[in-house]
């Protein structure tokens, strides 16, 4: 069997590339050196070698607990997802956004055969991060843009993008290139922030800009994937988050 990195650049869609992919680092590198300058405050600390050393240990609890507050647990409700969307036999599954990994490798604890799970981010202190400590025989690492997806479409049979668009600068066109990406029958699946009361007062709209972070409306995310032509939506909302699923039609 190749490796998964051999199988993950065999996936690649070579019009969709700034650059001829750079493997020197232990995953593949295919942005254009110029191309992934981070905006705002939150998207700066996610380019951080510090803060990708303790991403796990306190950024994620953190708004782990931000986001249930007045919800139910957001992490269990995270763990029964992934369970449910863990890949099996030779599917190919794409973590968009995937910062260190936390959720990259889990997925790919059932496959076999060619399958494999892509973790994708733009920064490299988060993938040399989950180089190291989310490796494994079926998951590889691709630094590249949510909005410009390196692949062809309908290459994947799972997209997720958990814990992440909300810091993506043009989030309804990384939804959309989701969607192009998923294959017919495939299934979508994002974790994002949402807006409710008390966020009113976590953060105006001023801060918002400064820091990068937006809080969706409710009928935002779920009506992005109904305009790129995704069915099945369903809408769990735990506390400041919602946990959207869909899957693309055959």
């Amino acid at each position: 069997m190749t490796s998964a990195l051999d199988r993950v650049q065999a996936l690649l869609d070579p019009e969709r590339l700034g650059r001829e992919p750079d493997r020197s680092h232990g995953y593949l590198d295919v942005l254009a050196p110029e191309s992934a300058k981070p905006t705002g405050l939150s998207n700066a600390l996610m380019h951080n070698p510090a803060l990708a050393a303790v991403y796990e240990k306190a950024w994620r609890p953190a708004f782990t607990r931000l986001f249930s507050l007045g919800g139910t647990g957001t992490l269990s409700r995270t763990d029964v997802l992934l369970d449910e969307l863990t890949g099996r036999g030779d599917q190919k599954l794409l973590d968009v956004a995937c910062g260190p990994g936390l959720y990259t490798k889990p997925l790919a604890r059932k496959l076999s055969g060619e399958g494999v799970v892509v973790g994708l981010d733009v920064s490299d202190a988060m993938l040399q991060r989950a180089v190291r400590d989310n490796a494994g025989d079926r998951v590889a690492y691709v630094r590249g843009s949510a909005l410009e997806l390196p692949f062809p479409d309908d290459t994947f049979d799972t997209v997720v993008c958990l814990a992440a668009l909300y810091l993506i600068p043009a989030p309804r066109l990384a939804v959309r290139e989701i969607c192009r990406v998923t294959k017919p029958g495939g299934r979508v699946a994002l974790f994002t922030s949402l807006q409710t009361p008390l966020t009113s007062v976590l953060g105006s709209s001023t801060a918002e800009r400064v820091s990068g972070f937006r809080w969706f409306g409710k009928d935002e995310i779920t009506g992005w994937l109904r305009d790129y032509g995704l069915a099945d939506v369903q809408q769990t909302v735990s506390g400041q988050g919602q946990f959207v699923t869909a899957r693309k039609p055959r």
